[in-house]
């Protein structure tokens, strides 16, 4: 299988496992990756996900040129692509957290996907870059609508205009990138933003993602008036009354995800 799903003890670790094409997706790698997304947005016993490649080469090179689809560049635009590149760059229906684990290049639609996860940590020798306009393309599936809207507008367009790759330093000044870490220790680091999330309610961290990801187009006052269902579902948990309680009796609390 090109794409590889192990989930265990509330975690979904997905891997791009084509190590051989720096982990560049095809049609195949792209369908299984929308099936595994579907599948981890019915599993609510899932609290987190961790998306990487395989090998120390690359996170993901983008779209396969050799294994494509055959389309022209309008034809591909055209196309229905759910959530965007690799079913994640766009996605606004999966609650959980994503962290993207970087273990080396994320160019074209594998920054996009990067663009799309929530949380970002990579090895110190990572790098990221949008060259499509270096080959007559355009970063379709999230590049030219998530860059400028992650960092600041005059750098966003440095990195689109030029299609200029940046390490993964430049990439954590510019906050699109939550932390680099020696190669050795990049495992561990990930580890250590999985049981911060898994620390938090459950219910509390779903609500919290879906206002970030489904409000963003509104103004503070518009998203604040939402009654989104995973705010209601937090607010209404039986966890909401579990962390109180805790709180109080000075202990740990025990999550329930209901």
């Amino acid at each position: 299988m090109p794409i590889r799903c192990e989930i265990a003890d509330h975690v979904a670790r997905v891997t791009i496992d084509r190590p051989e094409v720096l982990n560049a997706i095809d049609m195949a790698a792209e369908a299984e990756l929308q099936a595994i997304w579907t599948r981890i947005e019915a599993d609510r016993d899932v609290r987190c996900v961790v998306l990487t490649g395989a090998g120390d080469r690359a996170f993901s090179a983008g779209a396969d040129m050799k294994g494509g689809s055959g389309k022209s560049g309008l034809e591909y635009w055209a196309a229905e692509r759910p959530g965007g590149f690799g079913g994640i760059a766009l996605r606004q229906t999966l609650d959980v957290p994503v962290i993207a684990r970087v273990n080396g290049h994320a160019l074209g639609g594998g920054f996009e996907m990067v663009l799309g996860c929530d949380i970002v940590v990579a090895a110190a020798e990572a790098s990221f870059g949008l060259p499509e306009a270096r080959v007559g393309r355009l970063p379709l599936d999230g590049g030219m609508t998530l860059l400028q809207r992650q960092i600041p507008f005059r750098p966003a367009m440095g990195v689109l205009l030029t299609g200029r790759r940046i390490q993964a330093a430049e990439a954590l000044s510019l906050g699109i990138v939550n932390e680099v870490v020696p190669r050795a220790e990049l495992d561990a680091a990930v580890d250590r933003w999985i049981a911060e999330i898994l620390v938090c309610a459950p219910l509390s961290v779903r609500a919290i993602k879906q206002t970030v990801r489904r409000a963003a187009h509104l103004t503070a006052v518009e998203a604040q008036a939402l009654r989104l269902p995973a705010v209601v579902e937090a607010l209404t948990s039986q966890d909401s009354d579990e962390g109180v309680a805790a709180f109080r009796e000075k202990r740990k609390p025990v999550w329930k995800g209901r």
